[in-house]
């Protein structure tokens, strides 16, 4: 029989991370989920079994994550596949965003996924064996939505260093997923999972305007469905090839598709002036 895989869920509290951990823990999986808030994780998991193990675990600080991962290798054995999935939306236009509201996103969104790799890593090269699904968004692919500079920002950098963490760590038999979700029916768009400019501009009407659609439209009729997602993650990972580009949702793929169209549209219609920069042109 099959040894089940043992699984790290960051930011298990809520969202799309509560969902995958809930059922994986129904289909027999071994679950490690993590959360600055280990009453809430407990509470929305409520699960008792030795297969779960909560833990309060701040993906800034580095201390935090190292001691987390040595108590999830002491109590599983091991670990196969991680989610980083901890993370928040932040809203507010470039000029609007101070530097320590933008920081602190990419501390989380950026640095806190890097900080989880890091510390699994070695686990991962002494098994010569794991999974790594990075969390981006649709918004990590197709960046034009106005209020969203920063937030785009980090999941471009997820999406980017995922990209070379599957190069690095080819040959040592591990493998590195970036997912690229659109709208799922979670409380990522209510307050908690989304922070707001703290010194907004009227003056930049497409912003105000995406966030109204958001608040009066995208909230409760997002076209994802969490459980199906959770499903797909739990697919992959037993896929013996994984792809590198994951997107989930038809309108993560219209969107992706449409920006291909607009890349591959302007790279023919300047085709001759970019071309025109190499020595002998």
């Amino acid at each position: 029989m099959e040894t089940k895989k043992v699984w790290l869920v960051t930011g298990a509290s809520k969202g799309l991370g509560l969902t995958l951990v809930k059922k994986l823990l129904d289909a027999g999986y071994k679950v490690a989920a993590t959360s600055r808030d280990i009453n809430a994780l407990r509470s929305e998991v409520s699960h008792s079994g030795s297969e779960f193990l909560p833990l309060q675990m701040d993906v800034v600080d580095e201390q935090s994550v190292a001691k987390s991962i040595n108590r999830i290798v002491d109590t599983f054995g091991m670990i196969d596949v991680v989610v980083n999935n901890a993370g928040y939306g932040q809203i507010g236009t470039l000029e609007e965003l101070s530097d320590k509201e933008a920081r602190q996103n990419f501390d989380i969104n950026v640095f806190g996924s890097l900080n989880v790799i890091r510390h699994v890593m070695p686990y991962f090269r002494k098994q010569h064996a794991g999974t790594i699904f990075n969390i981006s968004s649709i918004a990590g692919f197709l960046g034009t939505f106005p209020g969203w500079g920063i937030y785009n920002a980090t999941k471009f950098a997820v999406a980017g260093f995922t990209e070379a963490l599957s190069a690095e760590a080819k040959s040592l038999g591990v493998s590195a997923v970036v997912v690229y979700p659109g709208y799922f029916k979670t409380n990522f768009l209510l307050k908690g999972s989304m922070r707001l400019a703290q010194n907004p501009i009227a003056e930049y009407k497409e912003a105000r305007d995406l966030e109204v659609i958001h608040e009066e439209q995208v909230i409760g009729n997002q076209p994802g469905d969490p459980e199906k997602a959770a499903a797909v993650f739990i697919e992959v990972a037993e896929m013996e090839t994984k792809p590198l580009h994951l997107f989930l949702g038809s309108d993560s793929y219209k969107m992706a598709r449409d920006k291909m169209a607009t890349i591959e549209n302007e790279m023919t219609t300047y085709e001759s002036l970019g071309l025109s920069t190499d020595f002998g042109n």
